[in-house]
């Protein structure tokens, strides 16, 4: 008897016991709710199971990154709408966080009108709805373009106007995946010299030409490559025919309204979060790295800002998810995404309203499982290492 008393009063076996629990409550529920509704479906002569999306879309989509057709399955649709979300999502997170650095650092300047143009930009966001940005870029700016014929030239190869951003598209692809080759190995070969050269500081104290190399690597050979490559490729320029413009590819208006708003609302957030991360880290890290002789910006960008970024990476984390679930903002405009294309052509196409709720979920929800795993990863191989 005294053994079973403390076989329960355990904490490892109440701590299994309570979880086990859950999850069987949990199993409980779901297998209770999905009957329930199978049943009700059965009553209400609706049918059920993902037999849908293998039926001919029959559904034009005005941004198409995936090769689909309007021949093509409704699987082929949703695709197209994960592509256009993830093309959107990633491209604002790289935008905001590089837009959000400037105006954060910008933030804390001793210069009495950068700082305050960068505090009204920031409370401006942080204090008006996303759908506003939304709708002011699209009805706003991207509606008060000229029309066509009155295109915005770019170097003559491509035009703006309020139907979009037309750019020349190559008709074949080798020499510029020779060219992203290239650059990706310059981006290796830089990382493993920059492991290298931490490396041999720390054993000799020697320091190593890193920007230098930086600059060849990362700058000099990918420009060098990348115009290799466009002169190297026949590109099918865009040209004014009757009321519009043919041929190359068309950057929809909806898809730079909704980047412009992600990009310029996020930032904002970011800005922030920035200055707090710098804030955060103390005034003896920066004085010890002027007192060694370097120069404000080497201390902001050596001794500051790495450890900065160990503040920093949670809400960053928090953003970056922010952005992908804000993407479905575009659905306000007609942007074709996976909530747009999906949880509305389709849903109003097949009425199978439970199975495409369900994927559009899946798919934020993967993609944000994602997201935290990678800044998790990189959040643990910056954490300060004691003892």
């Amino acid at each position: 008897m005294t053994n079973l008393l403390a076989f329960i009063n355990d904490k490892r076996v109440r701590d299994w016991f309570y979880q086990i629990a859950v999850v069987l409550l949990l199993v409980v529920l779901t297998v209770f709710f999905v009957r329930n509704a199978s049943e009700n479906m059965l009553k209400a002569g609706i049918a059920s199971g993902f037999g849908f999306l293998w039926r001919t879309s029959g559904i034009e989509v005005p941004f198409v990154l995936t090769g689909y057709t309007q021949a093509d399955n409704i699987l082929a649709l949703f695709w197209v709408g994960v592509a256009n979300t993830m093309l959107v999502t990633v491209i604002a997170i790289v935008l905001a966080t590089l837009l959000g650095f400037v105006v954060g650092i910008a933030r804390l300047s001793s210069i009495w009108l950068v700082s305050t143009l960068a505090g009204a930009y920031i409370e401006f966001v942080r204090n008006i709805p996303l759908l506003f940005f939304v709708l002011f870029w699209y009805f706003g700016v991207i509606a008060a373009l000229p029309s066509p014929r009155q295109s915005l030239s770019v170097f003559g190869v491509a035009f703006l106007n309020n139907r979009g951003l037309t750019i020349p598209l190559p008709d074949g692809l080798e020499n510029l995946r020779l060219a992203g080759g290239i650059i990706l190995a310059c981006i290796l070969a830089y990382a493993v010299f920059a492991v290298w050269a931490r490396k041999r500081q720390e054993r000799t104290g020697r320091h190593a030409p890193t920007l230098r190399v930086g600059l060849l690597l990362l700058l000099a050979l990918p420009l060098l490559a990348l115009a290799w490559a466009v002169l190297a490729t026949r590109w099918d320029v865009p040209a004014l025919r009757g009321f519009n413009y043919r041929g190359g590819f068309v950057v929809i208006p909806e898809f730079v309204a909704l980047l412009a708003a992600l990009v310029t609302y996020t930032a904002g957030f970011i800005a922030e979060i920035v200055r707090g991360g710098i804030q955060s880290v103390s005034h003896g890290q920066t004085e010890a790295g002027a007192a060694l002789g370097l120069r404000s910006g080497q201390v902001l960008r050596l001794v500051t800002i790495p450890q900065a970024m160990r503040v920093m990476i949670p809400p960053l984390t928090n953003q970056y998810l922010n952005v992908l679930k804000n993407s479905s903002f575009g659905a306000a405009i007609a942007y074709p995404d996976v909530v747009s294309l999906f949880m509305g052509s389709a849903l109003n196409n097949t009425g199978q309203a439970i199975e495409i709720i369900a994927m559009t979920l899946a798919v934020y929800l993967v993609i944000g499982l994602a997201v935290s795993a990678l800044m998790n990863w990189y959040n643990a191989r910056i954490a300060l290492v004691t003892r």
